[in-house]
């Protein structure tokens, strides 16, 4: 058995408490002729898992539908047929809203089944974002709910997403994972239940998505792959509600570097194209860039070296058409240097090692934040390791090491383990120095 997420959120969103649903459902049992005695413990059971017997699905959506003033079904608290078809919710999207606030909640709660969820492949991998890109669209998405969503409320939204996205780069998505996920259980779901106009709604459905996207990103960063891919999801889909194209594009960015994690190459310039095509004259040159570089990473990773390097032209001339102030919060990681360092990548793969050199060592000279720079420094060491020069390899990979003090993040542990690798499988003089100092950093549990 699986715990039922979805009817733990509604319960919540209800403010019933488990005895106060056992007692409710009695009493609508008493008005069917039923006799019925049920107690907390009981509802406790089908929190965990355990399905009602008889009538009492259907009670439990009688119940929850007068609380709730809308009509509420048995998929909706998670109780519809096993393996029977169910309604798409894809296309509703107040049924979409309560299984993502379900997600948050179980993901808030740490329970099991969530955390340490696959990352689906094939259709399911695929279906969102060709739902993200084709009709239908929503065309109207405001709600009726009981509390008026403000423009601070939004304001707070915004803030939240810097805040937090600020907070993972310093500190990586380990530490941030926690505090995001309760703000978007405690601030977001609210809001999305909450009473608004179709324009305010869109307002909403954006400032909500990128939070989420951030959610996605802390979770990938905590080796939490199925979760991280079910937050982009959501995070597309909330793109879609809000008609933001170049949202959903930043969106699929995410989705795109998490399948070159996973090796999925033929995904990721896929996907990319996806995002390119469908956002337009929406996408920006920030994030143009970057699609393109990702995409010459993952040709160069299939030994297509023609296309490798036709999108690294490509995402060179776009690089040089960024205007800082003109572009969205969301791409504020695309900062003077990134390119270079996903260039330096797919070189290095192709073994074009001088090119790869000359593109890591610009992505260093160029300032960014404290996460970036332990990725820039990473590549450079690996890059000079393979052109033999290995003192200023040891060199690099101490700067690296120093760097990433204080970070707690699966994805930069796993760049100090492949520098340490390197390193030590080199033999070089002085890889000692900087081994024991990448070790030192990876002896503190997360």
């Amino acid at each position: 058995m699986q715990p039922n997420s979805l009817l733990d959120a509604i319960l919540d969103e209800a403010g019933i408490s488990h005895a106060g649903l056992a007692a409710h459902v009695n009493r609508a049992g008493r008005a069917r002729g039923l006799s019925l005695r049920y107690e907390h413990t009981a509802v406790a059971r089908w929190l965990k898992g355990q399905r009602p017997r008889g009538q009492v699905p259907d009670l439990i959506c009688e119940v929850l539908a007068a609380r709730l003033h809308r009509q509420v079904t048995l998929d909706d608290i998670g109780l519809g047929v096993p393996g029977g078809p169910s309604v798409p919710h894809t296309g509703s999207l107040c049924g979409f809203v309560e299984r993502a606030t379900a997600l948050w909640r179980s993901d808030q709660q740490r329970r099991p089944h969530i955390l340490g969820a696959p990352a689906v492949t094939g259709t399911p991998a695929v279906m969102p974002v060709w739902e993200w890109e084709n009709p239908p669209e929503d065309v109207d998405v405001s709600r009726g709910g009981r509390h008026r969503v403000t423009p601070g409320d939004l304001d707070m939204l915004r803030a939240a997403r810097t805040h937090y996205e600020q907070m993972y780069r310093k500190a990586g998505g380990v530490a941030t994972r926690a505090r995001i996920v309760g703000f978007l259980n405690a601030e977001a779901a609210p809001l999305l239940r909450g009473r608004y106009t179709d324009a305010t709604g869109r307002q909403l459905h954006r400032a909500t998505g990128g939070l989420v996207a951030v959610a996605g990103i802390c979770a990938y960063d905590s080796d939490a792959h199925g979760l991280a891919q079910r937050y982009f999801h959501q995070a597309l889909r909330l793109a879609k509600a809000s008609g933001d194209r170049g949202l959903g594009a930043y969106v699929i960015a995410l989705l795109v570097n998490q399948s070159l994690y996973t090796r999925e190459y033929r995904q990721a310039v896929a996907f990319a194209e996806a995002a390119l095509r469908a956002a337009g004259t929406d996408i920006t040159p920030a994030l143009a860039s970057d699609l393109y570089a990702m995409q010459a990473k993952a040709y160069a990773h299939l030994g297509d070296g023609g296309s490798a390097l036709s999108r690294i032209r490509r995402a060179e001339r776009a690089a040089e058409r960024i205007r800082r102030g003109t572009e969205p919060d969301e791409t504020g990681y695309v900062q003077p240097g990134l390119v270079n360092v996903q260039v330096a990548e797919a070189l290095l793969s192709l073994g074009e090692l001088a090119a790869a050199g000359e593109h890591a060592a610009a992505a260093v000279d160029n300032p960014t934040h404290d996460r970036g720079r332990v990725h820039r420094l990473a590549m450079l060491s690996t890059v000079e390791l393979r052109r033999g020069n290995a003192d200023k390899a040891v060199a690099i990979a101490v700067q690296m090491a120093e760097q990433a003090r204080g970070m707690e993040s699966q994805r930069l542990r796993d760049r100090l383990r492949e520098v340490r690798e390197h390193l030590v499988r080199s033999g070089c003089a002085g890889t000692a120095e900087a081994a024991e100092l990448i070790d030192g950093a990876l002896r503190v549990p997360l």
